[in-house]
């Protein structure tokens, strides 16, 4: 595939992902594909996830831990077999109430066609705080956290 082809899989990928059709979604993987982002024993969506089954458990657990009260791809930029899109988010934790913004960097690896690994970068101390408010040196009334 070329890389316009490349750039319109991963555009598809985010339409999907906004209208919660992450069964179709995952069409979009190998059986075999990682999907890998920064590690938080506070975040339950934190980690590492192999295979299709995996990688559908991390949606499963986003859903159940955060909202999406908004989130927007800002920029595709791809090179040979992978894509860089940056953009930015704001989640609402589901336990605490509380809201925090979030901008990422997504790498995809592509092959034949499909998304072989996905890399995901963003700050995990916005959603800790979000997800635990009774951390220590937390105060446990704050209603928005912005970085």
């Amino acid at each position: 595939m070329g890389i316009q082809e490349n750039k319109q899989l991963v555009m598809e990928g985010y339409r999907l992902f906004q209208t919660g059709d992450i069964r179709k979604l995952l069409e979009r993987y190998h059986d075999d594909a990682e999907w890998l982002s920064p590690e938080s024993e506070f975040v339950p969506f934190a980690g590492c996830f192999h295979g299709k089954a995996e990688i559908a458990q991390f949606f499963h657990k986003l859903d159940a831990s955060v909202k999406a009260l908004s989130f927007v791809p800002q920029q595709f930029i791809a090179e040979g077999d992978q894509v860089v899109v940056t953009g930015t988010a704001t989640w609402m934790a589901r336990n605490t109430g509380r809201s925090y913004d979030s901008p990422w960097v997504h790498v995809f690896n592509l092959r034949d066609g499909k998304v072989a690994r996905f890399q995901s970068y963003y700050d995990t101390a916005g959603a800790e705080r979000a997800l635990h408010a009774d951390q220590p040196g937390q105060a446990a009334s704050a209603a928005q956290l912005h970085h």
